[in-house]
């Protein structure tokens, strides 16, 4: 398909912006500016924030999606945000959280995890195995059935989703029922197809991209660690099924693809749906084109289906 009408004019509106002078503009414009693409809020039945305890106290935000049926244990996702683990924030996620659950049933529990660069690999993968093994521990009293918690996220939050659920497996963890992973950074690597025909010009560079690979590893001798690049995992065997949606113009589409391709090698369930149209970070744009709804009806229908009684 040719690249979403409204998107390419947002893009075209966009490309003569100024670049950010700093890490701290850029953070602060980014938050502006998603925000502004989410459209009307949604509404849903609760939003909690619990408060882990420890050294460093970790923020979980739960959100119950409308006219749940709270009477009975719901299916959960413990879900990390994006932001190429250097920017993005819990607040920026509500709209899309709420979104999310409502469309899939879930409890999504929203990590607020410590950022990079300030808090570099392993840090923020440590912080969200973290809120997904305290979540587990605690279903009954969240009243959520830990027979149906999935990880997921999106772009660098989908990285932290996939290395939780080789954490999980390699580490006798939460036993996982399924993973969402939507647009995921998956592999240290920029040499892919995709990242040839979307280098720039697609809000996504490449560029961007090692920016963000290197506020988050320490060194790039990193990158060939699977809990930071989960596609260079020696074995995907008895890892949770999974649910990979990829962008039609996306830099990371080829790894999303190639990483469901692999999970169905080791004898995983895996699927990967293509978002024809749509560029990186579509789960911010349903307020600037409908087409960016389909995320949430993908998803939606892949988690009923996974996580459903």
């Amino acid at each position: 398909m040719s690249l979403d009408p409204l998107i390419a004019a947002w893009l075209e509106e966009s490309k003569n912006a100024p670049p950010p002078a700093s890490l701290a503009d850029l953070r602060a414009a980014t938050e502006t500016g998603l925000r502004q693409l989410h459209g009307p809020m949604e509404d849903v039945a609760s939003i909690r924030d619990y408060v882990l305890p420890g050294e460093h106290a970790l923020i979980v935000r739960a959100y119950v999606p409308a006219g749940a049926d709270t009477s009975s244990p719901l299916p959960a996702i413990v879900f990390a945000h994006g932001g190429g683990w250097c920017l993005c924030s819990l607040d920026l996620y509500d709209n899309p959280c709420r979104a999310l659950a409502n469309a899939t049933g879930c409890v999504i529990f929203s990590v607020d995890y410590r950022l990079a660069p300030e808090h570099k690999f392993p840090v923020p993968l440590a912080d969200f195995y973290r809120a997904l093994c305290w979540v587990a521990q605690h279903a009954a009293v969240l009243g959520i059935d830990a027979k149906r918690l999935a990880v997921g996220g999106d772009s660098a939050g989908g990285n932290l989703a996939a290395a939780a659920a080789l954490m999980a497996r390699d580490q006798a963890g939460p036993a996982l029922a399924h993973q969402l992973l939507l647009y995921p950074a998956l592999d240290f690597a920029f040499d892919t197809a995709s990242y040839q025909r979307y280098a720039e010009g697609h809000s996504l560079t490449r560029e961007a991209m090692r920016f963000c690979w290197s506020a988050y590893l320490n060194a790039p001798a990193e990158g060939s660690n699977p809990y930071a690049a989960p596609l260079r995992a020696a074995s995907l065997k008895d890892l949770p099924p999974a649910t990979v949606l990829v962008c039609e113009f996306d830099p990371l589409q080829d790894e999303g693809a190639a990483y469901a391709r692999r999970l169905r090698d080791d004898g995983v369930a895996a699927q990967c749906v293509q978002l024809d149209g749509m560029i990186h970070a579509s789960i911010h744009m349903p307020g600037l084109t409908p087409a960016a709804r389909g995320l949430f009806d993908v998803a939606g229908l892949a988690m009923r289906k996974a996580l459903g009684r």
